[in-house]
């Protein structure tokens, strides 16, 4: 059952122990905007798909980002965020990874979900039918002719 939170406030996500972010809901606005970000579009047509999915989801968390507790400059000073400094956070592994995990993939879960075809009442092969034949029955069948 898909679950709807119709008060569309920012919520906080923990990345990492000591790391977490304040962002916006994940919408449909939100999505669109980042697809057509002239950043997206400046990605080289033989981009390996990793290199796709960093550009997207660095696109994403600066419109996302609205605040962040547990980042700070070279010198240990908290920074606000930015434009640079959202991208140089993504640029972390583990982080990379946290938001890809934990944001951006529900979105794109939902979106898999509905181009998705509905299983069977009875589960995946219920009223399929055996159409190949063991590889010992089809070398008899073709002795045979």
């Amino acid at each position: 059952m898909l679950t709807l939170d119709l008060t569309n406030a920012p919520r906080w996500l923990d990345l990492t122990p000591g790391v977490r972010v304040q962002l916006r809901p994940l919408t449909t606005a939100l999505m669109v905007a980042t697809r057509s970000d002239p950043a997206l579009e400046a990605v080289p047509e033989d981009a390996s798909d990793e290199e796709r999915a960093v550009a997207f989801a660095k696109s994403l968390a600066r419109r996302a980002v609205l605040a962040w507790d547990g980042i700070g400059d070279a010198d240990g000073n908290p920074i606000d965020p930015s434009p640079e400094a959202i991208d140089a956070l993504l640029d972390v592994w583990p982080i990379f990874e946290a938001f890809q995990l934990t944001y951006v993939s529900k979105g794109l879960l939902l979106e898999q979900e509905k181009n998705a075809s509905a299983l069977s009442p009875n589960g995946p092969l219920a009223g399929a039918s055996d159409t190949a034949k063991p590889a010992r029955k089809r070398a008899k069948t073709a002795r045979r002719g």
